[in-house]
């Protein structure tokens, strides 16, 4: 009778296979047995999965806000998201549930909350004074429709108005409506036929808050009395308003409209404008009127005590500026200076020293929120600089086309990575400090440092610091500039494997303890970059050239010498061009039309200045066989320890040794099998004619990684490196006959795929391609004792191959003598492709690939004569091990995960991950000193698994929605730590850890701290005298309910939020939740306690000056009679 290990059992019932597996190799071996030996630590309860923070430029902004007082600045956008900016490092994202666009925020200044409009015609009201802002209040307008909010400072009363051209108002308090409403046919002249349109602009006279200037989009403005409840007077203009602002002393206002004028207006005379500008408008002779430009569509009008007042607009350039990039134009007395930005300019705002609408308003710069980019400009300053942007708003310079997350890395890498990345900021920026500096920072309990990767589509990489949950960009590199240039279209034939971007990046592989960085660009190109710091001019650029082509020779009649063993070094391999025996070409002269043995891009013939950072070290290209463009590369990697680097595609594998320049290893798939090939192979003789470009692959076979698309514009049709066919546009995908990819059948907007489960015959036109790649010392063999230096290989159709690596001595030896390559025999399978692979020492421990460490590669005489001497560094733990003890292979793959005992090679456990979908992404990570293995499917699961059991720890449903963007750039990391690319300019991060959930409402900043509002402009003792100065309005008394009676029920209806005390109940846990509750009552009960003191004090302080005055009356007339008064 079979016995069953019983704790294996309690674990779960899911594994109870793989434990009756494991009891039957145990029978086998007694290597079989250790492995029930490994003590599992980690459980379901250290699993939990949370957001954790958003980097990146709000995606598609629509709105901007500014609090002068607590210098905090919010952005919302189209799809409803809220993001808000304090100091550097201090940043939050939120998000409306029912994803209308956002088109206007106000603050209530210095308060700790926001109001926001959407096109849903709903207003919210956030509270800003937890870490995790949450809504208080909300208010839905049932029978108009929202065009434009004013809330004035200091005012709980909030202006709404509307399309019809009403006006209603807003207790933001409570957040209901008052019975008072301002109706457009009040406001206009009786006698005035047409509708005057929607409310475009509403503002208090920044003198008498008791006026009300309404714009209405047909040109009709209207100074609204709000005691006498009618209009005092009317301005009316030819052309349509887009906004109006006040001068601060409140007896002129400007107007901008649709024909690029600017109409200044004295209050009091409206029959005509005090002043008409065209800022833009060519002035014509004879006295004529300037000819008519572009709207302007904002102004703003901002004085200062000592010179003249700012006139800043938006738009209104002439229609004869064509190509003319958008521009903001700032009017300073005579002067008038148009700064052009990148992108088209969606809202701007100008920051002034006093939140007083009724003081000199003092503005030091600008906030211009572009479409792709946050812009602030210093207006105190010569030729108006801009300031050095803190914030990592940079991530979209170029597509993202790939990421990689690393957690713990070495301690002088982020430090490094600075000091050569420092170098590359641009000058000519303002000396002063960046302006919005609201907000706390939380406390760090993170001690490691994280760093990301990310690939561009222009070729460029990026380094970020992503320690502690913020994110800085570290150091740029350009990889394209290794390549010449096309200078016109009749120069760039070779480039025709991709439309556009041919330098984008697809693969990245980085060994972070030496440095080393390999990657694989979308032409087929492979670079090698070395870390140095010391600048360097490399005369001639080290390049291999590649030929790896698919060619099934028929089946039935093999011709043996057409399928030789596997090359070994030194076989007449010519540094420049490498081709194979074993694929003779057609014609390398391309005698018959066809192109052969060309890449696709040229490697620059002219000597290269390599800054600081990272340097080229070796440039490998695939190149064209027989009129056919070489296959986009699906996997990659690079081992310092060993100086070699091997990529695959649908065709097959190359091997390279980077320090002796020479291609060790070229085989096509099939051939990696040898005599074991388990599958019946079409001949592929005579070759089919080329399919036009793009349609290279039809691919049921080649799935892993997914590149290539980019969901900003409307792009070509391009060949996804792994996927075949996939529309550039977000969401969308070519019909199953263009292409079958991961996502040609998209039910329920989420991954399915259909695939042949078939593993003895493969379709004429499918290939398999190289899915994974990993190297590794381990056991190689079955019989094998000890363990190698070995390449394992993963395919697509599930397949696992392993290569023998033998490897020269270190120091001069290895530069001399060749690294003899042989395949092993030894063949593994699973069901799906093969994604990541993983060795786990006897307890249970990940073995990492072997590295060196970092150092200049550029050093002194006796450095190197040291160097010689060196081995590489392999933490491989297994080389000090007994011969007896074992290892453990974890594959995963797009269907399964297997542990593979070794060298017995029986597999212990197996753990089928999904039946319906597929994994697009796993990874084996670290986490509470222990390991697991982390799946992301297609279907928006998130998986995680112990090891090396395989026992299920986690399984969440997380995205509601996966597109490509998401898939291609999904990565999970150490320390339960994870990220994707949320949109073409966010990253989302997220982790798995139930310790960071439970830290992270610490680690999050503040945004609202305790700042004392500024003191109101002083009257001055004449104005006091004679009634000048601003007119206060006692707003409570004309729309109170006891004044102005209740609203219609059916107008709005109020819908109670889960912010406040509430809303931290939510997004806190434990002990600090308690003490964030326990600190948010005190702040607020302090802060009521406060003004409740200070009221008394006012009223202390007027009872004893009116008891003063009465009695000084008394004694001024207590003897006279009353005929003397």
């Amino acid at each position: 009778m079979r016995k069953f290990n019983i704790r294996k059992v309690l674990d779960g019932l899911t594994a109870v296979s793989a434990v009756a597996s494991a009891s039957s190799a145990a029978q086998q071996q007694q290597a079989g047995n250790r492995e029930t030996e490994i003590q599992e630590t980690l459980q379901s309860e250290h699993f939990q999965l949370c957001k954790t923070v958003r980097h990146g430029f709000p995606y598609q902004p629509s709105a901007l806000a500014f609090d002068p007082v607590q210098k905090i600045l919010a952005i919302g956008t189209q799809t409803g998201a809220l993001r808000l900016f304090g100091r550097p490092g201090v940043e939050c994202y939120c998000q409306h549930d029912s994803g209308a666009a956002v088109i206007q925020l106000q603050f209530l200044i210095n308060e700790g909350a926001l109001v926001s409009a959407l096109a849903d015609d709903t207003l919210h009201l956030w509270n800003l004074r937890q870490k995790r802002p949450a809504i208080l209040h909300s208010l839905k307008f049932n029978r108009e429709r929202i065009t434009f909010c004013h809330l004035p400072f200091q005012s709980k009363w909030l202006y709404v108005g509307t399309e019809r051209g009403n006006i209603h108002i807003v207790n933001v308090e409570s957040f209901t409506l008052s019975g008072y409403v301002i109706m457009w046919n009040k406001a206009i002249e009786l006698s005035s036929k047409s509708h005057p349109g929607p409310v475009v602009h509403i503002s208090d006279n920044p003198m008498d808050e008791g006026k009300l200037l309404i714009g209405f989009e047909s040109g009709t403005v209207v100074l609204w009395d709000l005691k006498s409840k009618k209009a005092d007077y009317r301005y009316t203009h030819d052309e349509a308003i887009h906004s109006v602002a006040w001068h601060h002393e409140g007896k002129q206002f400007i107007c901008s409209h649709s024909d690029g004028t600017l109409t200044i207006w004295n209050v009091k005379s409206p029959t005509k404008p005090f002043q008409t500008i065209t800022p833009h408008g060519k002035q014509l002779k004879d006295g004529k009127k300037p000819e008519p430009c572009k709207p302007i569509l904002k102004v703003e009008y901002k004085t200062t005590r000592a010179g003249e007042p700012f006139i800043i607009l938006s738009g209104g350039l002439s229609y004869d500026t064509v190509g003319r990039r958008p521009c903001l134009t700032v009017m300073h007395g005579k002067s008038t200076a148009v700064l052009e930005m990148d992108y088209s300019i969606v809202d701007f705002l100008t920051l002034c020293e006093t939140p007083y609408p009724n003081d000199f308003q003092e503005p030091y710069a600008v906030v211009v929120l572009l479409e792709k980019d946050l812009v602030l400009i210093d207006l105190a300053q010569n030729g108006y600089p801009i300031f050095e942007n803190p914030y990592p708003l940079t991530i979209h310079e170029s597509p993202v086309t790939c990421c990689e997350y690393f957690a713990d890395c070495p301690v002088d890498l982020i430090p490094a990575l600075y000091s050569v990345g420092a170098r590359q900021k641009r000058q000519g920026y303002s000396k002063k400090e960046w302006p919005i500096s609201g907000g706390n920072w939380g406390v760090i309990t993170q001690s490691y440092s994280e760093i990301i990767i990310t690939g561009h589509a222009d070729g460029s990489i990026k380094f970020w610091d992503a320690s502690a949950i913020t994110l800085q960009v570290l150091y740029k590199l350009k990889t394209a500039k290794v390549f010449e240039k096309s200078r016109n279209k009749d120069d760039r034939p070779n480039t025709d494997i991709v439309d556009e971007d041919p330098y984008a990046i697809q693969i990245i592989s980085w060994c972070p303890e030496s440095r080393m960085l390999c990657i694989a660009g979308v032409s087929a190109h492979v670079i090698i970059y070395r870390f140095s710091k010391q600048e360097v001019t490399t005369e001639v650029i080290p390049m291999l050239e590649v030929r790896l082509l698919y060619e099934i020779n028929d089946v039935e009649t093999p011709d043996s010498e057409q399928v030789p063993p596997v090359p070994t070094p030194g076989t007449g391999s010519n540094p420049q061009s490498v081709v194979p025996q074993s694929h003779p070409s057609t014609s390398s002269s391309s005698s018959d039309g066809l192109r052969d043995n060309v890449p696709c891009l040229k490697v620059k013939n002219s000597p290269l200045k390599q800054s600081p950072g990272y340097q080229i070290e070796l440039v490998i290209q695939l190149v064209w066989v027989s009129g056919e463009p070489p296959q986009q590369i699906t996997s990659l990697a690079i081992n310092s320890a060993y100086g070699l680097v091997v990529f695959g595609n649908c065709n097959g594998i190359a091997m390279v040794d980077y320090l002796q320049k020479t291609v060790l290893l070229n085989l096509g798939t099939i051939e990696l099998y040898g005599s074991n090939d388990p599958y019946r192979r079409e001949p592929r003789s005579p070759r089919k004619t080329r399919q036009p470009s793009g349609g290279m692959l039809t691919v049921a076979s080649c799935m892993c990684g997914l590149s290539n698309l980019y969901s900003e514009s409307v792009k070509k049709l391009r060949t996804s490196y792994i996927t075949g066919l996939c529309d550039i546009n977000e969401g969308t995908v070519v019909p199953e006959d263009r292409c079958k990819s991961p996502t040609s059948d998209v039910k329920d907007n989420s991954f399915s795929r259909s695939r042949s489960s078939s593993v003895t015959s493969i379709d004429k036109e499918s290939r398999e391609a190289i899915s994974a790649l990993h190297f590794c010392e381990t056991f190689t063999r079955k019989a094998d004792t000890s363990p190698s230096p070995c390449l394992w290989v993963g395919t697509t159709l599930g397949t696992v191959l392993v290569i023998v690596l033998n490897l020269p001595p270190g120091g001069e030896q290895r530069l001399l003598q060749p690294v003899i390559v042989s395949p092993s025999g030894t063949i593994l399978r699973l069901k799906g492709a093969i994604l990541r692979m993983a060795f786990l020492d006897t307890t249970g421990s990940l073995v990492p690939p072997a590295h060196e460490t970092w150092r200049e590669h550029y050093e002194d005489k006796d450095e190197k004569e040291k160097a010689k001497k060196r081995r590489p560094v392999s933490v491989s733990p297994s080389s000090s091990q007994e011969i007896s003890e074992n290892q453990y292979a974890v594959i995963c793959s797009e269907k399964q995960a297997k542990v593979i005992s070794l060298p017995s090679q029986n597999c212990i456990y197996k753990q089928n991950i999904t039946e319906t979908s597929f994994v697009l992404r796993g990874d084996i990570v670290s986490l509470s000193n222990s390991i697991c293995l982390a799946c992301f499917c297609a279907n928006g699961h998130i998986m995680t698994f112990s090891l090396p059991s395989l026992r299920p720890l986690l399984d969440v449903y997380y995205l509601p929605l996966t597109n490509m963007r998401i898939a291609r750039t999904f990565c999970f990391t150490d320390n339960g730590q994870a990220l994707y690319l949320v949109s073409p300019t966010e990253i989302q991060r997220l982790t798995y850890s139930q310790e960071t959930c439970e830290n992270l409402q610490e680690m999050l900043g503040e945004l609202f701290t305790l700042v004392e509002t500024p003191e109101a402009p002083n009257r001055g003792f004449f104005k006091g005298l004679f009634g000048g100065g601003a007119q206060s309005l006692d707003r409570e008394e004309l729309f109170g309910e006891s004044a102005s009676g209740k609203a219609s029920r059916s107008l709005a209806q109020h819908i109670p939020g889960p912010g406040g005390i509430e809303g931290v109940k939510g997004a806190a846990s434990g002990v600090v939740g308690e003490l964030a509750r326990a600190r948010l009552a005190l702040d607020e009960r302090g802060q009521k306690l406060g003004e409740l003191e200070e009221k008394t004090a006012a009223m202390l302080y007027s009872a004893d000056s009116f008891s003063k005055h009465a009695h000084e009356m008394m004694l001024k007339y207590k003897d006279k009679k009353w005929y003397q008064f």
